[in-house]
């Protein structure tokens, strides 16, 4: 997704400003209030080259669900690592880890706000190990040393991962 919006800026680079948000299309309920939650992150944060949104996991099976993306990110909402696998990894299991006041667990969303001179190095920078292994771009990013800021919602978008997540999502706007 992101070289492809890096190709369509360097076609049409009037059509966009400094921030460019990229929400992906496995996620088509995100509301309009969590895109501009994305975006404040970058514009509060002028060290920040990229910004995401993540939100608690409160069940074992989502957490140890590899298309869950999870996300763990330092005190001042700094992205630390991303993965396919439960992060961080319990030494020894406490249901009480996913009880919300703990705070432990977060599920990525596919959500992205860059700054536009960024996105169009990203998209030059070659895929790195870690990226190769868990298959998730937003690691080059922070291979290469780059700071993505991560905010909390509280909004769980249902992403479309599977088939099964399809019906549900037709399900769901049948019902509308």
């Amino acid at each position: 997704g992101t070289d492809r919006i890096a190709s369509a800026l360097r076609l049409a680079p009037e059509l966009a400003g400094d921030i460019i948000v990229n929400v992906q299309g496995d996620e088509p309920e995100i509301s309009g209030a969590v895109i501009d939650q994305v975006v404040e992150l970058l514009e509060n944060d002028p060290a920040a080259v990229m910004a995401t949104l993540a939100t608690p996991i409160h069940s074992r099976k989502q957490l140890e669900d590899p298309a869950c993306v999870k996300v763990v990110f330092d005190e001042q909402g700094r992205a630390l690592y991303f993965s396919r696998s439960v992060i961080p990894h319990p030494r020894e299991w406490q249901d009480r880890l996913l009880d919300p006041e703990v705070g432990c667990f977060f599920q990525h969303i596919g959500l992205y706000a860059y700054r536009r001179e960024f996105l169009l190095e990203l998209a030059q920078m070659p895929p790195g190990l870690l990226e190769q292994v868990e298959s998730l771009e937003q690691l080059r990013v922070l291979a290469a040393g780059k700071t993505i800021m991560v905010g909390v919602c509280q909004e769980a978008t249902v992403g479309i991962d599977t088939a099964e997540d399809y019906q549900a999502f037709v399900s769901r706007r049948q019902k509308e």
